[in-house]
This record gives C-alpha cells, sequence and structure tokens, in this order.
C-alpha cells in the first residue's frame, strides 16, 4: 500500500482534497493541516515539526501552492519516494516579479493582513483571484485567519531560499496559473486552462492523471 499523504495550501484545509480519489486497493491518503507557527519559528523547523505527523516511511507527499513549498522543506528532514508539487514553485527563480520585489522592498509586510476576518483578503492570497462571487464556495476552504500565521507564510514564501530542489519529484501546473505564472517554469506537467484552484475546479483532472504520475 503506498502511502500519500496531502498538505493543502495557504490557510486552506484538507477539504480542497475532498473531491480526490485515488484507487483504495493500491493507496492510502493522509491529510496535514497548517498550525500557527511559533514567534520566531523558521520554516525549516516548521517543517520538521510537520514531518512528525508522518507516520509512515518512504511516503509519497502531495503539497498545493505554499503547501508545497512546505512538503519540499519537510522532504529535507524525512525520507520521501517522491514528492508532488501542484500550483507551486521548487525554487526562488520560480517566483513571480512582484514576489521578488516585495522580498527587496519589504512592502508585504504592510500589506492589510490584519483585516484576517475578510475572508475575501485571505482568498485572494490563498487562491489568487477575486472570489468574490464564489466566496461562500471558497471559506469552507479557508480555516487558518490567525494573523501571525498569515504574515509568517508571506513572507516564507517571499524569502524562500531554495535554488534547487534535490528530491525526487513531479511539479504539475496550470497555465492559467495566476499567482506563480507558468512563463517562470519549466519541465512541468502542464493543466491545460488550469488555475491557481485547480485541485478543487479540476479535480477530475487529477483523479486521471495522479495515480500514474505517483506510480511512474
Amino acid at each position: 500500500m503506498i502511502q500519500v499523504y496531502f498538505m493543502p495550501g495557504m490557510a486552506a484545509n484538507p477539504s480542497i482534497f475532498k473531491d480526490i480519489k485515488l484507487p483504495e486497493d493500491k493507496f492510502k491518503s493522509h491529510y496535514l493541516e497548517w498550525f500557527v507557527p511559533e514567534k520566531g519559528m523558521s520554516l525549516s523547523d516548521y517543517a520538521k515539526k510537520m514531518s512528525m505527523k508522518i507516520a509512515h516511511n518512504n511516503v509519497i507527499l502531495v503539497g498545493v501552492s505554499f503547501g508545497g513549498i512546505l512538503v519540499q522543506e519537510m522532504a529535507k528532514h524525512i525520507t520521501v519516494k517522491k514528492l508532488i508539487v501542484i500550483s507551486s514553485v521548487t525554487s526562488n527563480k520560480q517566483l513571480p516579479k512582484r514576489m521578488l520585489f516585495a522580498k527587496y522592498t519589504n512592502v508585504h509586510k504592510i500589506l492589510p493582513t490584519g483585516l484576517v476576518n475578510n475572508v475575501e483578503l485571505i482568498a485572494k492570497y490563498a487562491f489568487g483571484e477575486t472570489v468574490t462571487k464564489r466566496l461562500d464556495l471558497y471559506e469552507q476552504y479557508l480555516s487558518v485567519k490567525d494573523k501571525y500565521y498569515i504574515d509568517w507564510s508571506l513572507d516564507q514564501i517571499i524569502n524562500w531560499q531554495q535554488e534547487k530542489c534535490t528530491a525526487n519529484y513531479v511539479q504539475i501546473h496550470g497555465d492559467k496559473d495566476a499567482v506563480f505564472p507558468i512563463q517562470n517554469i519549466k519541465n512541468c506537467v502542464t493543466v491545460k486552462n488550469g488555475t491557481h484552484i485547480m485541485i478543487i475546479n479540476r479535480y477530475k483532472w487529477f483523479n486521471e492523471h495522479l495515480p500514474a504520475i505517483i506510480l511512474e
């Protein structure tokens, strides 16, 4: 039985994976959840603590968006069979220019994240699009609304140091991703018309292709 651990994107809960169904004769799915980091915690320390929730050896880690960055950091602490990085980046060179601008200006530190009760704002960060029309739909996916966590997450993404992923990984990316534009990404499995939230609205594609990608 192949053990597959799923890590959702920033501020999101595992319900983003509710329509992802892997064949139960081959795979056992497990779901990880964000916790609010301790003050001053590094991404590496956070990844080490999250790794303690992995109860098996040589697992498959699937991470979406910021969760995709986190699973790469976790793979530096535990042995993994393969990483599946979805709607995310595998090096800081793949970050968009606006995030690199934020890195050098610290503009992200003055973003209005204090409005954490403003689900629309969190949804914009987490899903990369204005989601007003579908806000009720997206509100169910967002459960971490702690200001420190949101600020910390944005800071970790913008200041991520990794230049190259050394673990065995497959990067799956939508060609319409507004958060991490595909122009910066090479050698990925491209999902046509896939946006940053394709794990939710293109789940049929994943159900069709993910088992083979894991087994490759």
